[in-house]
C-alpha cells in the first residue's frame, strides 16, 4: 500500500475524506471509497493499487486514441484496476468494477525499464481509470521525464483541480472522455457532474498538455445533434484545433443497447465540424473519417487504415505541403 496524497481527517470517528476526485468520499476505518482503491487504515488513507498492473501491451498510439501526437509510433500501455464512475456501458468493467485476482506489481523505475526494453518512447496509463492510481502515475511520470520518456493519460477527467494541475505538469498528453453534453446524462448515468470534466479539460489546456477528447455515442443517451453542437462549440472556445474523436458504442457490461449506427456517427461528426477543424469517427471502419485533412485546402495530411498511420501531406516544418497551413500535430 502507498500513502495517499489528497485526503483529510473528517468528523470524530476516525473517518477520512478523500480529496482526489469530486466524490470526496467519507471513508470509515477499514473501508474503501467508491473507487475501491483508497482505504482507511488506522487513520491513514492508502492507495491499494500502487504499481499493480492488470494489463500491459505495446499499442499504436492511435489506439488511445491520439491522432495528433507522434502519429505512427508505438507506446507502452498499462492498466491497473478501479474507477470512480458508475457507467453501465463500461468496456473494461473486468478491471474497473472489480479487483482482479491476478496483478503484476512493478515500481516506477521498473516500468520505465520495461518501456526502454520495448523501445517505447512513452508510457500510456489507460484501460481502467488512471486517476485512481494518482500516486503511481505521479511518481512514474516524473521519473520517466528525467529519462526522456513521455507519459500519456487516457482518462474520464473526474479529478479535483489541484491534483489535476499537479499531474498535468509531468504528463505530456491526455485523451479525456467528454461523455456527452446533457447534464442529466452525466449525473444519472455517469455518476458525476459535467462541470468536473470541463474543469479538467480547461486545466490541461491551460498548462499546455497536448489534449484530445473522445465522446462515445450511445443511441438514445447522448446522440443528439443539438447537444453535439453545444459540445463542439464549447470545445472551439478553448481551441478549434482540439481533436474530437466521435466513437461507436458496442454493448458491454450491463448495457444491451444496440451499437451506434454509422449514419448517426456521420451526422454527429458533421455537426461537430461546424465548430471544430479536426473531427474523427472511431471504433468503426468508415473510409476517410479517421484521416487528417487540411482544414484550409482539403489536402490529405495523415492517412489512417485501422491503427496504422501514414503521414503523406505534412512537410518537415509541420505545414500542409500543398497550401503551407500550419498543422497542430506533434512529431
Amino acid at each position: 500500500m502507498k500513502p495517499a496524497v489528497y485526503f483529510d481527517e473528517y468528523g470524530e470517528k476516525d473517518e477520512l475524506q478523500c480529496l482526489l476526485c469530486p466524490r470526496h468520499c467519507i471513508i470509515t476505518p477499514n473501508q474503501v471509497g467508491f473507487c475501491g482503491v483508497r482505504k482507511n487504515v488506522d487513520g491513514m488513507l492508502y492507495s491499494l493499487n500502487y504499481g499493480q498492473l492488470t494489463s500491459i501491451a505495446v499499442d499504436p498510439i492511435e489506439k488511445k486514441p491520439l491522432y495528433h501526437f507522434f502519429p505512427g509510433e508505438k507506446i507502452l500501455s498499462v492498466g491497473s484496476w478501479g474507477c470512480n464512475l458508475k457507467c453501465d456501458f463500461c468496456q473494461n468493467w473486468e478491471i474497473s468494477k472489480q479487483r482482479p485476482k491476478t496483478v503484476k506489481r512493478v515500481m516506477p523505475q521498473q516500468l520505465i525499464q520495461i518501456a526502454l526494453e520495448r523501445e517505447s518512447q512513452g508510457i500510456a496509463f489507460t484501460y481502467n481509470e488512471p486517476i485512481v492510481s494518482f500516486e503511481f502515475i505521479l511518481d512514474t511520470s516524473r521519473a520517466a521525464a528525467k529519462e526522456g520518456i513521455y507519459s500519456v493519460l487516457v482518462t474520464n477527467g473526474v479529478i479535483d483541480e489541484e491534483p489535476m494541475d499537479l499531474l498535468s505538469q509531468s504528463v505530456r498528453a491526455m485523451n479525456i472522455d467528454l461523455k456527452g453534453w446533457n447534464d442529466d446524462f452525466y449525473i444519472n448515468e455517469i455518476g458525476t457532474e459535467k462541470k468536473n470534466v470541463l474543469r479538467s479539460i480547461e486545466t490541461a489546456k491551460k498548462v499546455g498538455t497536448h489534449l484530445e477528447l473522445t465522446t462515445l455515442i450511445i443511441p438514445g443517451k447522448n446522440d443528439s445533434a443539438e447537444e453535439m453542437r453545444g459540445e463542439a462549440k464549447w470545445i472551439s472556445e478553448l481551441s478549434r484545433d482540439i481533436p474530437l474523436h466521435i466513437n461507436r458504442y458496442h454493448p458491454s457490461y450491463k448495457s444491451e443497447i444496440p451499437p451506434t449506427s454509422p449514419e448517426s456517427l456521420i451526422m454527429l461528426a458533421e455537426a461537430a465540424k461546424e465548430y471544430l477543424r479536426y473531427v474523427y469517427v472511431g471504433n468503426i471502419s468508415l473510409p476517410g473519417l479517421s484521416d487528417t485533412i487540411c482544414p484550409h485546402c482539403g489536402n490529405l495530411l495523415i492517412e489512417r487504415k485501422g491503427m496504422r498511420s501514414s503521414v503523406v501531406g505534412i512537410d518537415e516544418k509541420g505545414r500542409c505541403n500543398k497550401c503551407q497551413e500550419e498543422i497542430p500535430v506533434i512529431f
